[in-house]
């Protein structure tokens, strides 16, 4: 969607400087009239940030696949967040988490998925999202369980990531990108729905602290967004283990060995513990002295 500021006097679109025209505006002046500040949390797919001119790079970060089973039989089983890592989905990873009312969320995603090409452009390379679930419910014993017992509810569904708070710009007058569209998932996990959720919370508290500047409504929220990206960072620097097989397998293999080490490796995923460390030299090397 485009969104242009609207002018209180005029109560039409004012120019964003700088900015393309959008074949849109006109039909979606009706749909914004008097909006002072549009939103744009469209998702991964990068078709409504090109239209908004906020698009930076077209490739996602990755792709996964993902669909909703509903096993009340479940229930107590899986009972948080679970993340695999194994030889049988390289080079991605598998999730399964509970969902409301007896559902869970089943799923497998992969990480720089695609060959850059150069100016925001990208080729997918060789993976086969379909092949990589089958394998994990395959080898995963909660997750055979979960299809054997369950009831996939509609149809498993692709979709791209967009990661690292990466390949789109934040803001420009009266619109803030935010979610997924500002890339807002964590590349090593795909974490993303609370990521999401954080940067909106953040839009909205840019935006009610300067409800009448929106300079400064932009700035407090591009520099929200500026403190989290080192986080971001440490996340992508951790996918090196989806990258390099031998590296997830020696970490794996360490931690069946280390209940320390592998409640470190659970911290990355609640977020307290440091993602970078597994895989600096430091960390590599206190794998065989925990």
């Amino acid at each position: 969607m485009s969104a242009v500021p609207l002018s209180s006097e005029s109560k039409t679109p004012s120019p964003h400087d700088g900015g393309p025209s959008f074949s849109l505006r006109n039909r979606l002046v009706r749909m914004v009239w008097g909006v002072v500040w549009l939103l744009l949390a469209t998702g991964a797919v990068p078709k409504a940030l090109t239209a908004a001119g906020m698009c930076e790079r077209h490739t996602p970060s990755g792709v996964a696949l993902r669909g909703y089973v509903k096993a009340p039989q479940m229930v107590g089983k899986i009972t948080a967040l679970e993340v695999v890592w194994d030889k049988s989905v390289r080079p991605g990873y598998g999730w399964i988490f509970p969902a409301p009312d007896g559902h869970f969320n089943i799923g497998v995603g992969v990480t720089d998925s695609h060959k850059d090409l150069g100016g925001g452009k990208g080729q997918k390379k060789d993976v086969n999202l379909r092949a990589i679930f089958d394998a994990f419910v395959a080898t995963y014993p909660p997750a055979a369980e979960l299809m054997r017992v369950g009831e996939l509810v509609g149809e498993l569904k692709g979709a791209p990531l967009r990661c690292t708070l990466k390949g789109a710009r934040w803001s420009r007058p009266g619109l803030i990108v935010t979610g997924e569209a500002a890339g807002s998932t964590y590349s090593f996990t795909g974490e993303g729905i609370g990521k999401a959720m954080e940067t909106g919370m953040l839009a909205a508290d840019a935006i009610l602290a300067h409800r009448a500047d929106d300079a400064a409504a932009r700035a407090q929220y591009e520099a929200a967004l500026t403190a989290l990206k080192p986080k971001f960072d440490l996340y992508e620097r951790a996918n090196r283990v989806n990258a390099h097989p031998w590296l997830a397998d020696l970490l794996i293999w360490r931690a069946k060995k280390s209940p320390r080490l592998l409640k470190r490796m659970s911290g990355v995923l609640n977020e307290t513990s440091n993602p970078g460390n597994l895989v600096s030299l430091k960390g590599i090397s206190r794998l065989f002295f925990e």
